[in-house]
């Protein structure tokens, strides 16, 4: 794996890349700040040091580095604490037992990466090679080799993506397993380090700042010009990052926007989902509508588009829970649209969880569907009285949203409209989808309503059984006689 990335660097240097990249001048600043650290006499003391059952080979803490920064660049502690991170983030020195790339102020053990991965070098590592890498730590068993968490996922995930030369990669990584096992072991210790770090710069924790992702180095790197909406609205000539870039390499708006065009047409073109699954889909649709459908089953009582006889409208519209047929009770168990689409179903869904004490979701909801039809000079007074009674600190019926939800719809509140609480209306609709949807439908309420022959049975059958004479009657009965 180093030999192919070592030609890829050799092969960017002898490009004149480092020339004009734009980082490269900070890259040696901090070389040369590294190279005096790295002074026998005069930089930061490296020692071996002897831990309960082995070595820890080629190490200093993060407090002799700090009172180095003070002592030779005259700089105060947290200014030598920001300025130690920033190296450290950049790969040049490391924590030998935590992944997060910064400096502390106490004993932890640091380490000097290897000039060969450091940043000025240029070069930029291939996903095969990070698989490459964990693949060979899976095959160690070794405590300090275990994959984090993130690296466990990322390592599922190169899987799934280089499935088809899974093989190859898995024969690179067991090569180089049995070239790092013929190696002394204090010299393996410090190699291994030296590579999780180098990883740790390029494939960094998840919240970490990736200090290589930098869409102006890479431009430079590729001698590529970096192009904006701005230069392209306004066709700035002057819009390159590298003097090795010509105005020839500058596309125009136009020919940029034809290869957006072309980008377009090849997505279209590249399919996301399996035709044998779309075309379940649409049977499984056909089928669960086809007894809505005129055309292919018989409504009852008759058709109105061809009779004179409207019932079917009148029972479709009806909000009487004795008239409604059992087709319309069954289609609000399609979906929630479907329930909320019919007046009666919404009628019933607000009176389940006016029950479960969450009816003001509902309320909500319908109260954000209305204000898309308020007229634009009454928005503002809707949106103010539909905060106040839902949203605002100690509101009447307070809704259940997260605090990014709430914080985008403050500030829409400060230019209000129709679509002001449509962050809210989706969270409240998704929540009202997964959790209450699905207790309404195995409800007593609903099954009722889907099964209207066995409440009437019931009903029969409670008239049948004979009033039994009350504990008053009785003691009446026996006071007279």
């Amino acid at each position: 794996m180093y030999i192919i990335m070592a030609q890829r660097r050799k092969q960017d240097s002898s490009n004149g890349t480092n020339e004009y990249n734009p980082n490269f001048i900070v890259y040696r600043k901090m070389e040369s700040v590294i190279q005096r650290m790295q002074d026998e006499k005069n930089g930061v003391p490296v020692r071996t040091v002897k831990s309960f059952m082995s070595k820890v080979p080629s190490v200093f803490t993060g407090a002799d580095l700090v009172q180095w920064f003070i002592k030779n660049l005259d700089i105060e502690q947290t200014e030598a604490l920001h300025l130690g991170s920033l190296v450290s983030a950049h790969g040049y020195f490391f924590p030998i037992t935590d992944h997060v790339l910064t400096l502390k102020d106490d004993n932890t053990f640091y380490r000097f990466q290897t000039p060969y991965f450091w940043p000025s070098n240029h070069w930029e590592p291939e996903n095969t090679d990070y698989a490459v890498y964990l693949c060979k730590r899976t095959m160690q068993n070794k405590s300090r080799l275990e994959l984090a968490d993130y690296e466990a996922e990322n390592l599922a995930r190169l899987q799934r993506m280089f499935s088809r030369k899974w093989e190859f990669i898995f024969m690179q990584a067991e090569a180089q397993a049995k070239v790092d096992k013929k190696r002394d072991k204090m010299e393996r210790k410090v190699l291994d380090s030296q590579e999780r770090a180098f990883w740790d710069v390029h494939r960094p924790v998840p919240g970490c700042v990736n200090t290589t992702e930098m869409d102006i180095k890479k431009a430079c790197r590729l001698n590529k010009p970096l192009k904006t909406k701005k230069q392209m609205a306004y066709n700035v000539p002057g819009g390159r990052i590298s003097p090795s870039v010509s105005e020839s390499d500058l596309r125009t708006p136009i020919e940029e926007l034809q290869s957006q065009i072309e980008s377009y047409k090849r997505r279209l073109d590249r399919r996301k989902y399996k035709l044998s699954k779309i075309a379940d889909l649409l049977i499984t649709s056909c089928q669960q509508y086809a007894e809505y459908d005129a055309l292919i089953t018989a409504p009852e009582p008759s058709n109105p588009w061809i009779s004179d006889d409207t019932t079917l409208w009148d029972l479709s519209k009806t909000m009487s829970l004795r008239d409604v047929p059992i087709w319309r009770v069954k289609r609000w168990g399609f979906s929630l649209e479907e329930l909320l689409m019919d007046s009666l179903g919404r009628e019933q869904f607000g009176k389940f969880l006016a029950k479960e004490f969450s009816d003001e979701n509902l309320r909500f909801w319908l109260a954000g569907g209305e204000l898309r039809s308020t007229s634009l000079s009454q928005v503002p007074e809707k949106v103010q009285e539909i905060y106040d009674e839902y949203l605002a600190p100690g509101a009447h019926s307070p809704i259940n949203i997260d605090c990014k939800v709430l914080e985008s719809i403050k500030e829409n509140m400060q230019d209000p409209g129709r679509y002001t609480f449509d962050p809210a209306m989706e969270h409240i609709f998704q929540l009202m989808k997964s959790d209450s949807y699905y207790r309404y439908l195995r409800s007593d309420q609903y099954k009722e309503l889907l099964n209207p022959k066995k409440k009437i049975l019931l009903r029969k059958t409670k008239s049948l059984i004979p009033k039994l004479p009350s504990l008053a009657n009785k003691m009446e009965t026996f006071s007279q006689s």
